[in-house]
């Protein structure tokens, strides 16, 4: 088995692809998936992330398909027969990228469809015919309902970052979309993590499949520094200031729990100096797509995201990753961290850990199997202190952003005096409102004091009579209808 891709006998355009992109040695998962699946066997693959199990799979599968390459305009000609399955938006226009890298100098037509963008587009696209369709699953099984593409002539099928797929409740729908497929067809299951559902998932979907681990199940990067310190939520932004500043670190990722929490820790650093957008699920999928684009241009210092951005994404020399807030699943933690030290590179992790934390680090101990050491931070003396207002403590005074150029005005200090008639405290007294003077007089008798009250003197006028009491009305008399006998 060779480690070069100059000995794989690749269909020359597929070589001369590969060339274009300065590929030389296999890494271990292409080392030992890309031959299985030239010999048509189902696979399951676990790798850690950024190791290149992109290439693992789409390579050989261009390969098999070599023979149905033609140059026709026809769309029947081109009918679909890869169909690679990923959870999120941004992984699936990052695989398509690399498909058609790799299929360029073929007449192999790839086409990439996904959801929170018009569909017209992407019909237009599909209609002309492709042989390689990238999707994420609710927008395929939309194009399935409006007939915009068939899937009966599908040979390989890819669930890529299964693991995800199933975290976030596709498993209804990649059960649909399968019983659209031939049943005669190779399935390559490829993901970061195995997890048992995952096997369950394979066994159901895979015939005999080959299973190919080239690391420890759930384990991290060698090459990625990981360091965990004791930090409390006031303080976590003046962290991630003295540690860019201290390690002169030019981009990185920043995680964050919640869509609300992202947006709101992306303000307050922009707001700091530093060029930061924002990535999570409330964006439009034109404002994720442009986020990244900046963020891969170099445009943009930190990129501030919820896990959407965890999984597979693909930016080449980003030097650190920052969990702002620790994940609430350990196997996010993994996947996090993977964004960094991809290809072999080194890289560094920062997780900050508040007091409330504890369980949360407990859980990732528990998947990596490795004793974390919770590290005290100590803040240099010219690291600003930054509070939750936004406001900057420079050890003086407070200060709002854009006061750095004023000097802070010398303040007398107070004599005891000052300070005495401070503690001294006289209450505000609110004006007496204005009262009738007929309420302020003594009680004076009237004239009709000496008289009977109302009750007695009603008795008075009105004597009882064969002592029966004056408040009883006496009964009306009332004609007889019928006499006594």
């Amino acid at each position: 088995m060779t480690s070069s891709f100059s000995n794989l006998s690749l269909a020359e355009p597929l070589a001369r692809a590969v060339a274009d992109m300065g590929y030389e040695t296999m890494t271990p998962i292409q080392e030992q998936a890309i031959p299985v699946v030239l010999q048509g066997k189902d696979v399951m693959g676990a790798a850690q992330t950024g190791t290149g199990k992109t290439a693992a799979f789409t390579l050989p599968l261009l390969q098999r398909m070599m023979k149905h390459e033609n140059a026709s305009t026809s769309p029947a000609r081109h009918p679909v027969r890869a169909l690679v399955l990923l959870p999120t938006r941004e992984l699936a226009v990052q695989v398509a990228e690399q498909v058609k890298l790799y299929a360029k100098y073929t007449n192999l037509n790839c086409a990439v469809v996904f959801g929170g963008m018009d569909m017209k587009p992407q019909t237009l696209e599909l209609k002309k015919g492709v042989e390689v369709l990238v999707a994420t699953p609710g927008r395929l099984l939309d194009h399935i309902e409006a007939k915009n593409t068939v899937l009966n002539q599908v040979e390989y099928v890819v669930l890529d970052e299964a693991d995800r797929m199933l975290d976030i409740g596709f498993l209804p729908d990649l059960q649909r979309i399968l019983s659209y497929l031939p049943k005669q067809r190779i399935t390559l299951l490829f993901s970061a993590t195995f997890s048992p559902e995952i096997k369950r998932l394979a066994s159901s979907f895979l015939q005999d499949p080959v299973t190919i681990e080239v690391a420890r199940s759930n384990a991290t990067a060698s090459t990625v520094e990981q360091h965990f310190y004791s930090v409390g939520a006031d303080d976590k932004r003046r962290a991630l200031h003295q540690i860019l500043k201290a390690r002169g670190m030019k981009q990185a990722f920043v995680f964050v729990n919640s869509k609300l929490g992202c947006a709101k820790l992306a303000r307050s650093l922009e707001r700091e100096g530093l060029k930061t957008t924002a990535l999570h699920g409330d964006k439009s999928q034109d404002e994720r797509l442009k986020a990244l684009e900046a963020f891969k241009s170099g445009e943009v210092d930190l990129l501030v995201c919820t896990d959407v951005a965890a999984r597979g994404l693909d930016i080449k020399d980003v030097p650190a990753v920052f969990n702002f807030d620790v994940p609430f699943n350990a196997e996010d933690y993994i996947h996090r961290i993977g964004r960094t030290g991809r290809a072999g590179a080194s890289g560094l992790a920062v997780s900050f850990v508040a007091s409330s934390d504890q369980r949360l680090v407990t859980d990732i101990e528990k998947l990596i199997k490795t004793k974390i050491e919770i590290e005290p931070l100590e803040f240099e003396e010219d690291t600003p202190r930054i509070s939750l207002q936004g406001r900057i403590n420079d050890g003086r005074r407070m200060y709002r952003e854009g006061d750095e150029g004023r000097a802070p005005e010398p303040r007398a200090p107070r004599d005891h005096t000052e300070r005495r008639e401070r503690r001294e405290y006289t209450p505000h007294r609110q004006p007496a409102a204005s009262r009738d003077p007929f309420f302020d007089r003594p009680y004076e008798p009237g004239a009709a004091a000496e008289s009977l009250p109302s009750w007695e003197a009603s008795s008075k006028s009105h004597p009882a009579r064969n002592s029966v009491s004056a408040n009883i009305k006496p009964k009306k008399k009332v004609a007889a209808l019928f006499k006594a006998a």
